[in-house]
């Protein structure tokens, strides 16, 4: 079993699609205002334009922004954690050794926790 996708709930499409692609580095695959997607190898990350809180409160099929929490394998999470500092992006794990994995955790524009793990080598 893998992880295909991921869609993540967001409040500003054209700040997210400029996080995830100019901050985090994914290729985007396409944009739209109310979806977009980025090609990342084995899983899709999608963004969707999210309902307003209240919206999202009085019908559990929708979602406010900020829902979801995407990981990441990176080969050198020492390097990639240097470009979030040096972009000013929230850590709010600096990476650490966790269960034999070293991993980080972010927030995107919307608080969203995003984590970041180094890729074993093999």
């Amino acid at each position: 079993m893998r992880l295909n996708y991921a869609i993540v709930f967001v409040s500003d499409m054209k700040r997210s699609v400029a996080f995830y692609r100019d901050v985090v580095g994914l290729p985007l695959k396409f944009e739209s205002p109310h979806w977009s997607e980025f090609a990342t190898e084995g899983a899709t990350l999608a963004l969707h334009a999210a309902e307003t809180a209240a919206a999202a409160k009085d019908d559990p099929q929708k979602f406010p922004a900020g829902r979801c929490k995407p990981g990441f394998g990176v080969a050198d999470l020492a390097e990639f954690h240097a470009r979030m500092v040096e972009k000013n992006v929230a850590c709010v794990q600096p990476p650490k050794e966790t269960f034999g994995v070293r991993i980080a955790q972010y927030l995107d524009p919307d608080g969203l926790p995003i984590s970041v793990s180094e890729e074993r080598k093999r």
